[in-house]
């Protein structure tokens, strides 16, 4: 923590020049205001982003806190051309940037290029946003790894996620949420190679437009798309070596005319994960000793296709095709001592040598349609269809041996075949017009989602697989949201308001069949067990910002949200990991409910603050709980409440050659349950923090240095478990090459290999301490070269029913996981 806090000190002490205010207007050919109009204000010695602003209904705009030295602005708006005006000194005196005018889209523009960069962290009143695209260290990774490091955000040692330390996230990809939770998506994220991404937004405060799904808010993955006029492209090539090699490689290709836009792209990777795991837990009178590891074959394929066809300078129609298809191969070499606690001598040793073979095939379909009118109606239709595609082979021998760990005293071995289907259908409509001088949002959303999973257990004997009936389970889950939303935002001399109301009906119905045994009759019967569930809810959000000096900002914050159980925790029968732990599922378990408040402050557009508090009703924790003595099994409870008060505090600073970022969020968390007195109380409550930094630093034109670092301190995971601190610091160069066209960067990640998750657990009498670690320290090489036009040309930016609901997790108000298998 020290060498953080170092970082931070010399980041923050750097030189500051002189701040100064630059103003100008923005007009059209018959010298009227154009109001809503973004204006980027440009360093001239390297075009990087210095600060951003609109105009006014007057057409006017202004930068406060400019330090000295020469820039120019870059102005855009849809229907217009892009415009860039002549450098200018900023040296000690106010500066009045002349009169810009803007021609129409339908003029031309020749040899125009405009090479902005955006700044690596973007923090605003309801949500923090990555760049990803171009950041040196994000080289190599995958979205799970960046997400690890993203500001607030925590992965536990079983990949579920938290965010500001809740655990109701829900993740979007390109503005449409995931139908996948715990180890399915967990495994979907490795598959998302850093190149493909092109931000991550952290979504605390999502409006009425939003489902009202993920008590601690969105995370939305946008994935990239080019936007150039012309025919142009890319292709990359990356190597990873850690205790293993990966390797990764993709191309990109995009033409567009003032017609019609079709772009694709494709991503491939391969490679060998490592994993390594201790487990020790004390139950009743025997002491469990096991230390694993994991080894994960993956060849991942990543595409998207689609085309944008503009009908008219008001309407827009497109389609999209995307899909991720993966082969994983898990190999596990479990060994496990196994003693009596009274005499404190081992009674045998079990090693579990465990195969999964899994394959994943995930395809999306979207139909979408946009009318807009400048500064007026928007209109956006989507229809969608999904389908998820899980198989898995899991193959699980026990082998128990005397204490000397030769002698086999006997065995027992399972096959697990686990197919899973997911389809989804949407279709929502959004439409947002001019009202009594503010902004009304109405729309609505139908949605289905259809799941099928046939678990399989087989003995395997030596004739054979013999199909277990007992354990053997078929569990279809069916569910459809309704919904309906009103959303109004107005502004006034000094502040702006958001309210809004959301409106959602669930109607769910889980189905577990399989074969039980009869005593009486001697004989397996059906087993049939059924859930239903239909529940209403309303969901108000609301966001109050005080604006009238811009150099200090405040922002008042209200949302109540919701979490669903994810299907397969409802599901009833028991999952045997080995012969020792099970995880089974909660037919009871019911949704979670969180109310959130909470305050933000700007000042002077750098220093970011923010307090929320939230109170979750019904929470889901996944406990440990005995069976059979010896024998445990993990299922998702809700527990009473959560209180969480989190503190956020971010601030970027930019001067010359150096550039550098820093976020805390700290937060005090209590956990309240009784599952019936004794030892099935839960009370713990937790001060935790997490601090994340990156140093910048520009070494001439074409090379650029980063150095960054990531600390998270002691917390709760899921509940009961008390992790310990983990913390990482991550280096990279990165070196522009053939004229601009290419860039080559090399990094390492996890220098001093810090980044190990350890804890322990003490719930119904099994007391438990765990820990691990996985390839974090990687060395990493990667290169990407652009081809075809690059210049950026006057075009109606518009945006399809993806971008639309990205942009609505971006603007906010104001602006369960199941268990691992």
């Amino acid at each position: 923590m020290k060498f953080f806090l170092f970082l931070t000190a010399f980041g923050l002490s750097v030189f500051s020049a002189k701040a100064q205010k630059v103003t100008g207007s923005v007009q059209d050919e018959q010298n009227k205001a154009i109001a809503s109009t973004t204006v980027s204000l440009l360093k001239a010695t390297d075009s990087t982003l210095a600060k951003l602003s609109t105009t006014d209904n007057s057409g006017n705009y202004s930068f406060d806190g400019v330090a000295a030295g020469k820039y120019f602005v870059s102005v855009t708006n849809v229907g217009y051309q892009p415009y860039m005006s002549s450098a200018f000194e900023v040296n000690g005196a106010p500066v009045a940037v002349p009169v810009i005018k803007l021609l129409k889209a339908e003029a031309t523009m020749e040899g125009v290029t405009v090479t902005a960069r955006k700044p690596m962290v973007e923090v605003k009143a309801d949500k923090t946003i990555l760049n990803v695209e171009g950041t040196i260290n994000a080289t190599g990774n995958d979205a799970l790894e960046l997400l690890r490091k993203a500001p607030g955000v925590m992965v536990d040692k079983d990949d579920n996620l938290t965010m500001a330390g809740k655990n109701g996230v829900q993740v979007f990809i390109d503005g449409k949420p995931s139908p996948l939770s715990g180890t399915d998506l967990a495994n979907y994220l490795k598959t998302l190679q850093s190149s493909q991404v092109e931000a991550i937004e952290l979504i605390t405060n999502p409006s009425a437009k939003y489902e009202a799904a993920g008590n601690a808010g969105i995370i939305n993955i946008k994935l990239k798309k080019n936007k150039t006029f012309g025919t142009n492209g890319s292709v990359n090539a990356g190597y990873n070596i850690g205790t293993y090699a990966k390797y990764n490689g993709g191309i990109s290709l995009n033409h567009r005319n003032k017609n019609i836009n079709v772009f694709g792209n494709y991503n491939y990777s391969q490679g060998l994960n490592g994993n390594w795991q201790n487990m020790y837990r004390e139950q009743a009178d025997t002491v469990f000793n096991q230390n694993s590891t994991m080894k994960f074959y993956y060849n991942t394929h990543n595409f998207k296709t689609g085309i944008d066809y503009f009908l008219s300078p008001k309407s827009t129609i497109g389609a999209i095709v995307n899909g991720n298809i993966a082969d994983i191969d898990l190999r596990l070499n479990g060994n496990t001592s196994i003693t009596k606690q009274s005499t404190n001598v081992t009674d045998r040793l079990l090693n579990s040598r465990t195969t999964n073979d899994m394959n994943r095939t995930n395809l999306n379909f979207n139909l979408n349609y946009r009318y807009a009118v400048t500064g007026g109606a928007e209109l956006n239709v989507d229809a969608d269809y999904g389908i998820f595609n899980l198989r898995s082979n899991q193959y699980q021998p026990n082998f128990y041996y005397e204490p000397d760990g030769v002698t086999e005293k006997y065995s027992n071995i399972y096959r697990m075949i686990a197919p899973t289907d997911i389809t989804l259908y949407s279709a929502k409509v959004d439409y947002e017009t001019n009202f009594k001088k503010g902004k009304l949002g109405v729309g609505g959303k139908v949605g289905f989602v259809e799941t099928d999973n046939d678990f399989q257990r087989y003995d395997v004997t030596g004739s054979g697989d013999v199909y277990n009936k007992d354990l053997s389970n078929r569990f279809a889950y069916k569910e459809n949201v309704n919904a309906l939303y009103v959303n109004y935002n107005r502004a006034f001399t000094g502040f702006m308001f958001q309210v809004g109301l959301r409106m959602e009906n669930t109607d769910s119905k889980g189905t577990s069949t399989g074969l039980k045994y009869n005593s009486n009759s001697s004989s397996y019967v059906p087993y049939d067990s059924t859930l239903h569930r239909n529940y209403t809810d309303f969901f108000p959000s609301a966001a109050l910002t005080f604006n009238k000096n811009p150099m200090s900002q405040f922002g008042v914050t209200f949302s109540r949200r919701i979490d669903r159980p994810a299907y397969q925790d409802l599901n009833p029968f028991e999952f045997r990991l080995d012969d020792y732990t099970f995880q089974k599922g909660n037919t009871q378990l019911r949704p979670q409910y969180t109310n959130s408040i909470g305050i933000t402050h700007t000042y002077k557009y750098m220093l970011n603050t923010s307090i929320n508090y939230s109170h979750v009703k019904d929470i889901f924790a996944q406990l440990a709980d005995t069976t059979e003595k010896s024998k445990a099994f993990m299922t998702k409870q809700n527990l009473a409440t959560q209180d969480i008060v989190a503190l956020n505090v971010s601030y970027p600073f930019q001067y010359k050659f150096y550039s550098f970022f820093a976020n805390l969020n700290a937060y005090y968390s209590l956990y309240k349950a009784d599952f019936g007195g004794g030892d099935r109380k839960v009370n713990q409550d937790v001060f935790a923090l997490t601090y994340y930094m990156q140093n910048t630093f520009k070494i001439n034109k074409t090379l650029t240095a980063e150095l960054s670092g990531f600390y998270s301190s002691p917390a709760i995971w899921q509940g009961i478990f008390k992790s310990r601190e983990m913390w990482g610091i991550d280096a990279g160069l990165q070196q522009q090459v053939l004229k601009g066209k290419g860039t080559l960067r090399l990094t390492v990640s996890d220098i001093f290999k810090t980044m190990r998750w350890a804890g322990s657990s003490n719930f119904t009498g099994v007391y438990g301490i765990a820990s691990g670690r996985w390839e974090s320290r990687q060395l990493k090489l990667n290169f990407t070269y652009r081809f075809g036009n690059t210049q950026v040309k006057a075009a109606r930016q518009r945006k399809t029913g993806l971008e639309e609901e990205s942009k609505r997790a971006a603007d906010g108000g104001g602006g369960s996981t199941p268990a691992k298998q």
